[in-house]
C-alpha cells in the first residue's frame, strides 16, 4: 500500500501537464497577432501545422469570446486583447502618464521618441510619438526589440539586481546567441553609473540612439525611454546630441517622479 502510494506521488512530481485546447487556442491568437492580417480557417490550419478540424472549435470559441472576429470568411483580432492589456494598473498608469511628456519631448526635440519595456527575453515598443515634420525615424507599437545590442535593452538590463540582470541576459542570449558580449556586464555597469545609454545605433546606419530609464520605488527600470535620433542635413538649428541627452534625461526624471518612481543614483 506505501508502495503504491509512493509511485502515485513519483506520477505527479514527474507528470508535465498539458491542456491541448488551451494551447491550440494561444497558438490561433499569437499567430494573428503576428501577422496583423485576417486569415481564413484553411489558413490558419496550414500555417500551425493543425488539421481544419483540430482548429474549427477553438476559433468558434474565441470569436464567441470576442477575440477574435469573423468577416468574409476570414479571421482577426478584436480589440479585446488591447483592452484587457489597458486595464493592468501599472501598464495602463505608465501610458497615460507618458504620453504627453513623450508628445513634448518628440515637439521639443523635432525627433520621434518611444517607450519599451521588458518581456521574455525582449523588449516591446508600447508606446511612441512620431517626428512632429513627419520625416524621420521611428518604430512601430507593438515592435519586438532586440536586448543585448539596443541601447534601449541595455538599459532596461542596467538598473537592475545583480541576479534580475544575470536572468535576464541570460534570457536574452537564448533568443539571440549571436549576441553574446564578454564584456556585458562591464557595458551595463557602466550605463549604470551614468544614468543612462548614448551611442551610434549598432542596428540602423546613420542613426544615433539615447535611452534613459522609467524608475520604479526601488529604482529598478520598468521601462526605457529612447531617442532615435536621425540628422536631418537639411535642418538648420536641429539640436545637438548633448542637447537630446539633456532634454531626454529630464523627461525621464518627470515620468519617473510622477509614476512615484526613485531618480537613478538616489538613495533608498
Amino acid at each position: 500500500m506505501v508502495q503504491m502510494k509512493n509511485d502515485n506521488e513519483d506520477k505527479l512530481a514527474t507528470n508535465t501537464y498539458s491542456a491541448p485546447a488551451l494551447d491550440k487556442g494561444l497558438d490561433i491568437l499569437e499567430l494573428l497577432c503576428r501577422t496583423g492580417l485576417p486569415l481564413t480557417q484553411k489558413d490558419i490550419a496550414q500555417r500551425l501545422d493543425r488539421s481544419v478540424g483540430e482548429i474549427y472549435r477553438m476559433l468558434d470559441c474565441l470569436v464567441k469570446r470576442d477575440y477574435v472576429a469573423l468577416s468574409d470568411d476570414a479571421y482577426q483580432l478584436s480589440t479585446k486583447l488591447f483592452e484587457l492589456a489597458h486595464l493592468n494598473p501599472p501598464m495602463h498608469r505608465l501610458l497615460i502618464e507618458a504620453r504627453p511628456i513623450m508628445e513634448t519631448l518628440s515637439s521639443e526635440l523635432e525627433q520621434s521618441c518611444h517607450l519599451t519595456v521588458w518581456g521574455m527575453g525582449r523588449q516591446t515598443v508600447i508606446a511612441k510619438v512620431d517626428v512632429p515634420t513627419g520625416m524621420g525615424f521611428s518604430v512601430r507599437v507593438g515592435s519586438e526589440l532586440d536586448v543585448i545590442v539596443s541601447v534601449s535593452g541595455r538599459v532596461l538590463l542596467a538598473f537592475q539586481t545583480d541576479e534580475v540582470r544575470a536572468t535576464r541576459v541570460s534570457e536574452a542570449l537564448d533568443r539571440r546567441p549571436d549576441h553574446a558580449d564578454p564584456e556585458i556586464d562591464r557595458k551595463l555597469d557602466k550605463i549604470r553609473k551614468r544614468g543612462f545609454e548614448t551611442k551610434r545605433s549598432g542596428q540602423v546606419r546613420g542613426l544615433y540612439a539615447v535611452s534613459y530609464p522609467i524608475l520604479d520605488t526601488q529604482g529598478h527600470a520598468v521601462a526605457a525611454l529612447t531617442v532615435p535620433y536621425a540628422e536631418r542635413i537639411d535642418q538648420e538649428g536641429r539640436k545637438s546630441i548633448p542637447q537630446v541627452e539633456e532634454a531626454l534625461g529630464a523627461a525621464s526624471v518627470r515620468l519617473t517622479s510622477q509614476l512615484g518612481g526613485r531618480k537613478a543614483g538616489e538613495g533608498a
